[in-house]
């Protein structure tokens, strides 16, 4: 197969639950890809696109990757996500979706709505998050809104998803739940204590910071239609990678 056509995997998991979104609680594996078009703040996989994980890298091909999934989840999945840095990024991955969905694999897959991939509507759950003003990124509000006009087109199944550390953010949140009433949309907590290598010393500090984004949540009118989360793999595991 063509260079091409190889795909930038950093980490192959699992299986673990997922710990976001759409499909938090799902038990799952992970194909992590290299290469982001942003650079948030408090990015927890900034080794994915910083030059710090370069290392890492392998470019395998599609079929590599599902034996990889394989080999390392043996015969106890049925879920795998592709993750980053941004895999929207990755025209080549619609190879790999169609394998896995031939192996009786379903897909997860999240990505900020910065680019557009015509493979979006064969992902099973995809997860569209813009980034907060906490992130220092800016929205493109019309790339956001054609893939989004694309996904409904198409009936895919897709969600928004906010991450909030403060009141910025949740003004923000609110702004993009307003413009897409009809999508289903998610809150999420931030974490913003990433070099912390202790899950026991995390835990405290990520409750107090749900708590507090419940509380904001209740109280707003403008955010009826929303779940609100946690990170959930950070309450088990810290800032730990690969689970």
């Amino acid at each position: 197969m063509a260079a091409s056509k190889r795909i930038p995997v950093m980490e192959i998991f699992g299986p673990t639950v997922q710990g976001e979104g759409m499909v938090i609680g799902r038990k799952t594996m992970f194909v992590r890809t290299a290469g982001c078009d942003y650079s948030c703040s408090w990015c927890d996989s900034a080794f994915t696109w910083d030059g710090s994980g370069k290392d890492d890298i392998r470019m395998l091909t599609a079929s590599e990757i599902v034996e990889q999934l394989k080999e390392t989840g043996g015969a106890g999945f049925d879920h795998v996500t592709l993750s980053g840095g941004n895999p929207a990024l990755l025209p080549q991955l619609g190879e790999l979706i169609g394998l896995l969905h031939e192996e009786g694999m379903q897909v997860a897959l999240e990505t900020q709505g910065s680019r557009w991939q015509d493979w979006f509507p064969a992902v099973d759950e995809l997860t569209l998050s813009p980034k907060p003003p906490s992130s220092g990124m800016k929205t493109d509000w019309s790339v956001l809104g054609d893939i989004i006009d694309r996904l409904r087109e198409r009936a895919a199944d897709f969600s928004l998803k906010v991450v909030v550390f403060d009141d910025a953010d949740l003004a923000y949140a609110a702004s993009v739940h307003s413009r897409y009433p009809d999508v289903p949309f998610y809150l999420q907590a931030g974490n913003g204590r990433l070099q912390e290598t202790e899950p026991a010393r995390m835990l405290p500090y990520l409750l107090e910071r749900y708590e507090w984004l419940i509380d904001k949540a209740m109280r707003s009118e403008e955010l009826k239609r929303v779940r609100v989360l946690p990170q959930l793999h950070t309450w088990v595991w810290g800032n730990k990678k690969g689970v």
